[in-house]
């Protein structure tokens, strides 16, 4: 028999765990993760929460550096929700016991990250993610009506006349529904789509798929952030090296030593992370070579105890943070576009809500502002909370239908390796029109072929398809987006976000 629960929330990273936390208050809470709770894009955010707490800052700065990194295409009143919500939820979280780093004096230890103005980044050494995701997990571990559900991986939302009222998952070899009067999904980012990335394997585009699928509006799936500085080395995991060491003053260089960043971004190693990118990658091209950062000029012992994390993982590949030049490149980081939301988490399918990565609010706009990540899962998983809450006292929980079992495609699906291989080359830090139109060839041939099928190659085929369709549409660049057919902004056409509903 199904189960039965008030509120479902499909993933376990900040913005399922911070709605969580509230909605327990309200009704009974089922959760669902796919891997253990604590296996998500929140427990490897390394760099910190942005939020206006120093004495030279304000939320009126702290949307401005957001707006300003979005490149013309921020929802300015989710924006303005962003971070005049988000002083007071980071304020909640430290009542909660969140450990961030002090200084001497024990105030905040505010860092500064690329494109912010001023110092607002909080931050518990490099570890940022694991230390919200540590606390947010003992608040809600402590209320007795949410139930968590382990290596849970959702593979279908149950829609009854147009409204959503739970979801199917597969739990080991077993098929399972769970029945609620508001769905909440908060998988977060679909990195794993290409093959290089920060992202760890869960990030597959679960909910994007899973909501596609549903009926309810995608939107801005053509902005994917590629972070610059991920390990690049022979044989060494894509291991992200925070843009919080580039904010404490490593440098970037080129395979003689130059600082080549001022050649083509005034504001050099702290410029936005898409200027960034590009820029490395056409150091690479002058050069023929690799390009590196460095904190060598630094005092060694500082580095290692500011960045203990990647100081680890960078010793664990033959390298050390403070004494050597460490190459890097970019990586598939962050998606900019999701499910389209208003800035209560509502999607365009009745009992349907979305927030964190997976979401679209339009607060990112063409690029993400550093940091502003955490900040957008603690505020936006809260805002859900309380629309879910009030969408079920006008709309309360009704039986539902068991679904008929799915019937499994027997057509051959693609190799992971050749979706993330087409997705990298093709839709990755450059575009044009020649090579989207040959992935989305493919991407469209090996879309027809999955059926029902809603596993993890099914997740990465959609969320790819997609996004090289909505890349192939805007022309003109902006903000992570790149056409090297179109490379300039074009504000007459293209000021706009484009929801995507290509069947």
């Amino acid at each position: 028999m199904p189960r039965r629960t008030d509120f479902l929330i499909i993933g376990s990273g900040i913005a399922g765990l911070r709605a969580a936390a509230d909605l327990a208050s309200a009704g009974d809470v089922v959760v669902l993760t796919k891997a253990n709770p604590d296996e998500s894009n929140t427990g490897y955010a390394q760099g910190g929460i942005a939020a206006a707490l120093g004495p030279d800052d304000s939320p009126a700065v702290h949307a401005a550096d957001t707006i300003a990194a979005g490149d013309g295409l921020c929802d300015e009143p989710a924006v303005r929700v962003l971070v005049e919500d988000g002083e007071r939820y980071v304020r909640e979280l430290l009542e909660w016991g969140a450990r961030f780093d002090r200084d001497d004096s024990g105030n905040l230890a505010l860092g500064r990250e690329g494109a912010h103005q001023v110092r607002r980044v909080l931050h518990a050494a490099d570890a940022t993610g694991r230390e919200i995701g540590r606390a947010l997990w003992d608040r809600v571990a402590a209320r007795s009506r949410v139930r968590v559900e382990q290596n849970a991986r959702a593979t279908e939302l149950i829609v009854r006349d147009g409204r959503c009222m739970g979801a199917r998952y597969r739990s080991g070899e077993a098929t399972r529904e769970v029945h609620a009067a508001a769905v909440l999904l908060a998988t977060g980012g679909a990195g794993q789509v290409f093959r290089e990335t920060t992202n760890p394997p869960i990030a597959t585009g679960d909910g994007i798929m899973l909501a596609w699928f549903a009926g309810a509006r995608v939107a801005d799936l053509e902005f994917v952030q590629f972070h610059p500085t991920a390990l690049d080395a022979p044989g060494a995991p894509r291991f992200l090296l925070s843009e919080a060491l580039r904010g404490e003053g490593a440098r970037l260089l080129n395979s003689t030593g130059e600082q080549f960043m001022t050649r083509y971004e005034p504001s050099g190693e702290l410029a936005s992370r898409d200027l960034v990118a590009r820029a490395m990658a056409r150091e690479q091209a002058r050069t023929r070579a690799p390009v590196f950062l460095s904190m060598q000029h630094l005092d060694p012992l500082w580095v290692r105890a500011r960045f203990p994390t990647i100081t680890a993982a960078l010793n664990s590949a033959g390298f050390d943070l403070a004494d050597d030049r460490i190459p890097v490149g970019p990586a598939a980081h962050y998606v900019m576009g999701g499910v389209q939301t208003d800035i209560w988490g509502r999607t365009s399918v009745t009992g349907l809500f979305a927030a964190g990565e997976v979401a679209c609010t339009g607060v990112h706009g063409a690029n993400r502002l550093a940091s502003n990540s955490l900040l957008e899962g603690l505020v936006f998983g809260a805002r859900a909370a309380a629309a879910m809450v009030e969408s079920t006292r006008t709309q309360p929980s009704e039986p539902v239908e068991p679904l008929e079992p799915m019937e499994w495609p027997r057509s051959r699906l693609p190799t992971e390796a050749d979706i993330r291989g087409l997705m990298w080359n093709s839709v990755g830090l450059w575009r044009e029109e020649a090579l989207l139109r040959t992935a989305i060839e493919a991407l469209d041939e090996w879309y027809a072929a999955i059926g029902d099928d809603r596993g993890r190659v099914a997740a990465l085929v959609t969320v790819g398809r997609l996004m090289a369709r909505a890349a192939l549409r805007r022309e003109e660049s902006r903000g992570c987006h790149a056409r090297a057919d179109f490379p300039a902004r074009d504000d007459v056409k293209f000021k706009i976000r484009l929801g995507d509903q290509i069947r």
